[in-house]
């Protein structure tokens, strides 16, 4: 098996077990098992379980910004680029998870991590991130003030990701989305209607 093939194995295993089970739960004997190599193939490939949940958590940030990028080129104003937000995390948690939707895996993720752990800062810029993203869009749409309604936004979204979490259910987030929907009618965003419901999943 080539590096890049145990490798791709590894994360994948990695993600299915600390999603499921959490980091501090999954051993490095029960990641090599899943993914079905010897362990030795693991640290050719990361110098320690540390670098192996950095990769982990990098590899939830890009999944999250191509469900967000396949939303986005779907949306045909402002406020359904700034929905694309919401959307992204809503087709994260209708993804068929083996022990069920938990949450945002890196919110999880970060929860398990001492302060100080690279992890935690990876984690911390994603969130950013996300909030970069929403005031960014708003500022295209003419919005005034987008950097504080993109607060208002930023956590609307990450207070109903985290409750769908706790309820196994993407209904907080549907919630969210058509109150978001609401303040952009308010705040005159184009293409705005207040509480407009999620558009269907059209990922590929």
């Amino acid at each position: 098996m080539t590096m890049g093939r145990a490798r791709r194995r590894l994360l994948d295993a990695a993600a299915r077990r600390f999603y499921a089970d959490g980091i501090a739960a999954t051993g490095i004997d029960t990641v090599t098992a899943e993914a079905g190599v010897a362990k030795m193939s693991l640290y050719n490939n990361f110098s320690s379980k540390e670098e192996l949940v950095l990769a982990y958590l990098h590899e939830r940030h890009a999944e999250w910004l191509e469900l967000c990028g396949v939303r986005t080129e779907a949306a045909s104003n402002p406020a359904e680029r700034v929905l694309a937000v919401f959307d992204a995390y809503l087709d994260h948690a209708a993804t068929a998870y083996e022990a069920g939707f938990r949450g945002c895996g890196l919110l999880n993720g970060a929860a398990e991590l001492p302060a100080g752990h690279p992890g935690r800062e990876a984690v911390r810029q994603h969130k950013q991130e996300v909030r970069t993203i929403l005031a960014e869009r708003l500022a295209e749409g003419g919005v005034g003030d987008p950097e504080g309604l993109a607060e208002h936004l930023y956590l609307l979204v990450e207070g109903a990701v985290v409750t769908a979490g706790l309820q196994g259910s993407q209904e907080a987030i549907e919630r969210a989305r058509e109150l978001a929907a609401t303040l952009l009618a308010t705040a005159g965003c184009p293409g705005a209607a207040p509480g407009a419901p999620p558009s269907p999943a059209d990922r590929p």
